[in-house]
């Protein structure tokens, strides 16, 4: 950063813009005058990864205005705060909630769902121009504003583990908190990154986590990461042997083998199915006759993602978080990021906006 003889602040930013499904990224490299609101942080982006929603807003599965700056799952070092936020935050490797509520209206407030908000903004899925173009993690920088919850990291939280934490852990975090002391037996429907942290924060709560998923690498993981058992489907799970069911398959296939193994009075969490292609096929006899309660969790509040740090600062040396997310690409291999996530290789690929081609690392 740099000041004008005027006294402005002037930033060279790089980022690389969406344009619509099926075409390549566009790198864009500007200077930004800088007009911080009393309240805002700019962040300095280290590393970000490919969400889920990422992928489908890239293949045309969801519908995000372009062109965009996508990425909501980051890290970053604090490199420019507003008179109002709190100064020791100033260089502190940090991450941060994806969606920035306005703290007044009845969703904040009353029903206690900020990501609900009537003004809600969610980064990596707005305009391309909006927040002064800094809206997305796949660019050197980002633009916090006043709703937005910054969280330093612990030292033993690595990039790599605190990425996907704003996203999938905090997200996982709140689904759990619906569950209660006669939800025992667990069924995961998915073992994607959100089944994942299900699987070890289950088994942390002391709960038992059955995953269902048909790719064994990624049932493997599951087990690795905290899981009592995994299955390719669940036809071997005797019927009405399961407590509470969640859904993170993303899928409405899996609903009536949900459905067919939960007790009477079960619970299902629908949290996977967040996109157009999620008719479900069922009956109101079904759930009545088995007395269940089915309840859809979108997103987070802030305390979630407090909570998700915590816990993998409590939990750092127990499970091989390195084996979720890849090597970084660099900002300018976007396309190759994209690519490498679509093969569903890993749970999470990175990528480092301060990297190099020169200094690529293999994924």
């Amino acid at each position: 950063m740099q000041s004008d003889n005027l006294g402005k602040t002037i930033l060279p930013i790089s980022r690389m813009v969406f344009e619509g499904a099926g075409r390549p990224f566009r790198l864009d490299t500007r200077s930004v005058e800088m007009a911080l609101g009393p309240r805002d942080a700019l962040v300095a982006v280290t590393l970000a990864t490919i969400c889920g929603s990422d992928l489908h807003t890239y293949c045309g599965r969801r519908s995000t205005p372009s062109p965009a700056v996508l990425g909501h799952e980051g890290v970053g070092h604090v490199v420019q705060l507003g008179a109002e936020r709190d100064p020791a935050l100033l260089g502190k490797r940090v991450t941060w909630t994806l969606a920035d509520s306005c703290g007044h209206c009845a969703a904040c407030n009353e029903w206690t769902l900020p990501q609900k908000c009537e003004r809600l903004f969610k980064y990596g899925h707005a305009a391309a121009d909006e927040r002064l173009g800094l809206n997305g993690c796949f660019a050197s920088h980002l633009h916090l504003q006043d709703g937005t919850k910054i969280i330093p990291l612990p030292d033993v939280v690595t990039d790599a583990m605190a990425a996907p934490a704003n996203c999938a852990l905090a997200t996982m975090v709140n689904v759990l908190d619906v569950l209660t002391d006669t939800h025992e037996e667990i069924l995961i429907q998915g073992a994607g990154l959100l089944g994942i942290y299900g699987a070890c924060l289950l088994q942390a709560s002391g709960r038992r986590a059955h995953v269902v998923d048909p790719e064994p690498s990624r049932r493997e993981l599951a087990s690795i990461f905290g899981a009592t058992a995994t299955y390719a489907t669940s036809a071997s799970i005797p019927s009405q042997s399961i407590d509470a069911v969640i859904e993170v398959a993303g899928t409405p296939a899996v609903i009536a083998e949900g459905v067919r193994v939960l007790r009477p009075g079960g619970l299902y969490s629908l949290a996977g199915l967040v996109h157009p292609e999620s008719s479900l096929e069922l009956t109101g006899e079904t759930f009545i006759r088995k007395c269940l309660t089915m309840i859809g969790l979108h997103n987070y509040a802030p305390a979630h993602l407090q909570r998700g740090i915590a816990f993998l600062e409590q939990h750092a040396a127990k499970y091989p978080w390195d084996r979720l997310v890849s090597s970084p690409h660099p900002l300018t291999a976007l396309d190759a990021a994209f690519a490498c996530a679509q093969d569903r290789r890993w749970a999470r690929v990175a990528i480092a906006p301060g990297m190099t081609n020169a200094s690529k690392l293999s994924p």
